[in-house]
């Protein structure tokens, strides 16, 4: 008895601790080594998906920043520093997000705390690992590039480009099946259903098998903007008799 109390006492205080509540969200930043005053800008696309809007600013005070809210639906959005060149990229929904700049290089910086921006993390690490081959190649063969375009040396230039092509499509295929395996196995990931939102926009996509990912979706997900887009789109594909491949690709709803 004694044991059930302790447990009992133990999940309450688990869930009391909790700083958000359904559709809130809490950004926790550190910003070390970057000056107080600055600002930090949480963007998102606008209606049209044709350029970023501000949701929130604040300012960075003592290596820390911190920003709430509410939001309905896990979305993409992105955390912009002051006078830095490149945006921080993540998954904002309901839960306690976390983000660390890295000032010196903001490619680096590092986001956790939610589900979704943990998978992200991971999904793009094993990305990165897929294509390798083909950033080694271009870091190794730029200069060489370069060099042959100035003196219009047409032999290396398309000996570089022919072999580049064929890494590409080697990298193209392997990305493609790591994205199809991710999907395949994780139903609870925002990540499957934007994958899946970008198979039906690929002819050679298998309609079926992408439906059936959709199909094992759970119901949350199925309830965003690109879950319903998946299913307007699955509409259309059968409605145009279509069965094993996708015609030509419809515009992407905006997210």
């Amino acid at each position: 008895m004694k044991k059930i109390i302790l447990l009992l006492s133990a999940t309450v205080v688990l869930f009391s601790c909790s700083k958000v509540g359904k559709d809130e969200y809490i950004i926790s930043g550190t910003a070390t080594g970057i000056e107080n005053g600055k600002t930090i800008i949480l963007e998102t696309q606008d209606a049209n998906g044709m350029g970023l809007v501000a949701k929130d600013t604040v300012k960075v005070e003592n290596g820390k920043f911190e920003m709430k809210g509410k939001i309905t639906e896990p979305s993409f959005y992105t955390i912009q520093l002051e006078g830095a060149q490149a945006k921080i990229p993540f998954i904002l929904e309901n839960g306690e997000v976390t983000i660390a700049i890295n000032k010196d290089s903001i490619a680096k910086s590092k986001v956790s705390g939610t589900y979704n921006n943990d998978e992200y993390a991971t999904f793009n690490e094993e990305i990165t690992k897929v294509q390798k081959k083909l950033i080694d190649f271009q870091t190794k063969n730029t200069q060489l590039m370069n060099t042959a375009q100035q003196t219009k040396d047409t032999a290396v230039i398309n000996g570089l480009m022919k072999e580049f092509s064929k890494i590409q499509q080697e990298v193209g295929e392997a990305s493609k099946a790591k994205y199809l395996t991710y999907a395949e196995s994780h139903p609870k990931s925002f990540i499957t259903a934007l994958i899946v939102q970008g198979m039906l926009n690929d002819p050679s996509t298998d309609v079926k098998k992408a439906e059936a990912i959709y199909n094992g979706l759970e119901e949350s997900l199925k309830n965003t903007k690109p879950g319903k887009a998946i299913k307007l789109r699955l509409s259309e594909l059968k409605g145009s008799g279509v069965g094993a491949t996708a015609p030509a690709p419809a515009p992407a709803e905006s997210k």
